[in-house]
């Protein structure tokens, strides 16, 4: 009761706070001569947001990217011996790999699969519609750790004799003859990673299949009529007409993403701590951190992943631009 009453006081002194802020703010503005007032208002609504994303995101980056050079206590510049040490870590080089898996079978699968389901999901009656995809997007509802031990149930065997299989991935299997396994512990053709890739895309499909539903009903009923009258096929109707229409939208979901992929620590870190093969670079950069106490060697690690993420993030915004250039 007391962590409910704490939480409730935290947001409304918080919504509050900033209300009043603004609008007090807003009134001494007002004051001033009218040419003043156009000036200084827009500093004044953005100022706050400017400066708390200066705080608590560049000046960190900025902080993180200086600490890379230093020792494991940060109390001496070595250069550049913790990207030397880093990139030869064996760790590392696997969580790159890992890391590489995720990047293009995640937001491929997730676009596919979400755009599929858009079309499909579209030609149902519209109760029918709203229904399913209300299932199909209910999973992004979950956190990732709550998605994590979800399918935790999912992936789990019992090897005790006459033991109920409560796992259903082992319970599927042994009906049908085969013996139960440690699945998260099949490192062979990173059989675990795509275990853990499934849990990913299964959170995601339902985000694409939103976005990527509302760009095909925005697709006009007249080309695809003509596209029928001329006697295209639906698959050739599906793969001519909408797709190249809906790209620039498919283009940013799989940004969206990718970014999000690229960035996965949660559900590596439920699931398997990144044994067996499982490490990514989030999780490499954790157990740097946390575990062995190298915090130069963790801070090159998340400027390796800044460097990685930032071309990604400007052609999405690019790609944003040439959307609204084109509206």
């Amino acid at each position: 009761m007391v962590k409910i009453l704490s939480a409730v006081l935290a947001i409304l002194a918080g919504v509050g706070g900033m209300l009043a802020f603004y609008w007090m703010f807003n009134v001494l503005v007002e004051r001033l001569p009218q040419r003043w007032e156009r000036r200084i208002k827009p500093y004044l609504f953005i100022g706050p947001a400017i400066a708390l994303v200066a705080l608590f995101l560049v000046f960190p980056a900025f902080q993180t990217i200086l600490y890379s050079f230093t020792n494991s206590d940060n109390t001496a510049y070595i250069g550049l011996d913790n990207y030397t040490t880093v990139l030869q870590d064996a760790g590392f080089q696997d969580a790159l790999f890992n890391n590489a898996l995720w990047i293009i079978f995640v937001p491929t699968l997730s676009v596919a699969m979400g755009l599929l389901i858009a079309v499909l999901a579209d030609r149902l009656k519209p109760r029918g519609e709203k229904i399913s995809k209300s299932l199909i997007f209910m999973p992004m509802a979950i956190s990732f750790v709550g998605a994590s031990t979800i399918w935790g149930f999912v992936y789990d065997s019992r090897f005790g004799q006459g033991q109920d299989q409560i796992g259903l991935l082992s319970a599927i299997t042994t009906k049908l003859g085969f013996e139960p396994q440690r699945w998260l512990a099949l490192a062979g053709y990173s059989v675990n990673d795509f275990l853990l890739l499934i849990i990913m895309i299964w959170l995601q499909v339902g985000f694409a299949m939103v976005l990527l539903s509302a760009a095909v009903k925005n697709v006009p009923e007249e080309t695809l009529e003509a596209a029928r009258i001329d006697g295209a096929s639906e698959i050739k109707i599906f793969s001519r007409v909408i797709v190249p229409q809906i790209w620039p939208t498919v283009i940013v979901v799989f940004t969206t993403i990718l970014i999000l992929v690229m960035k996965v620590f949660d559900i590596v870190y439920v699931m398997t701590n990144g044994a067996n093969g499982t490490e990514v670079i989030a999780n490499r950069f954790y157990s740097l951190l946390f575990t062995d106490g190298e915090n130069g060697q963790a801070a090159a690690v998340v400027v390796v992943l800044m460097v990685a993420v930032i071309p990604v993030m400007v052609y999405q915004v690019r790609q944003f631009r040439a959307q609204e250039a084109g509206r």
